[in-house]
């Protein structure tokens, strides 16, 4: 495994819900290094997703810090980080959130347009990853045009194309059926072992938990335990 990439020190997140707090988060440490293929896992309200959303500065921790790359998320003002999202991590959600209107070439590419990518760069480097993932000749079908499993592709590709340090992926076996599922997994699993891209899961799918190779158990917003596995 290389460096540590995201790093999380006694990270609590506190939400308001009315007149009640609800912690969703209660001192979480946890490392991740360069190349991992980890699937957070654990009951609902377990702080699984909210972890998730931490490292994806997509929100901040009420008290503790979260790094990406050395640096401090919590530090950095809204448009420090939405130009991290956009350049240093990738998302694959349950939901895909392709935009309808736009084929999948250009949900694909989205991420490299907004990076100022040349228009030949990103037709070089999607339609590559397009090919490689199986969807050759679908780069022109609009989302409603494409199954389940090849939207979910699609969210893949745009994921990975703008080369993030690492792809936060929340249930992204959720709306496929196991055998999609399966081949979903075995591609992310072949995108990390060849290209050594870092993948983050959080799941309650016991076939992520089968391919990731390490699986940490969140109970209460803290770690209750860490195995690492060998590759399948």
């Amino acid at each position: 495994m290389g460096n540590t990439i995201v790093e999380l020190d006694n990270v609590t997140r506190v939400y308001q819900q009315g007149e009640v707090q609800v912690r969703a988060l209660r001192g979480l440490n946890l490392t991740i290094k360069a190349g991992e293929f980890t699937a957070l896992v654990g009951p609902s309200g377990s702080g699984k997703t909210t972890a998730l959303n931490l490292i994806g500065a997509l929100d901040k921790p009420t008290t503790g810090t979260v790094k990406l790359e050395g640096v401090d998320l919590g530090s950095q003002s809204r448009k420090q980080r939405s130009q991290l999202r956009r350049d240093r991590i990738g998302f694959v959600f349950q939901a895909y959130n392709l935009i309808p209107v736009l084929t999948a070439y250009e949900n694909a590419e989205a991420v490299l347009a907004l990076q100022g990518v040349s228009k030949a760069d990103r037709k070089k480097r999607v339609m590559s990853l397009l090919t490689e993932l199986g969807l050759g000749g679908m780069e022109d079908r609009r989302p409603s045009q494409l199954s389940g499993g090849q939207q979910q592709r699609v969210a893949i590709v745009r994921a990975i194309a703008a080369n993030p340090v690492v792809v936060l992926a929340d249930e992204p076996t959720a709306n496929v059926d196991s055998e999609t599922a399966e081949k979903l997994l075995e591609v992310m699993g072949t995108l990390n072992s060849e290209l050594g891209i870092t993948f983050i899961f959080s799941t309650h799918d016991p076939r992520v938990m089968t391919h990731a190779r390490r699986v940490i158990t969140l109970v209460d917003g803290v770690v209750s335990s860490d195995e690492y596995k060998e590759p399948r």
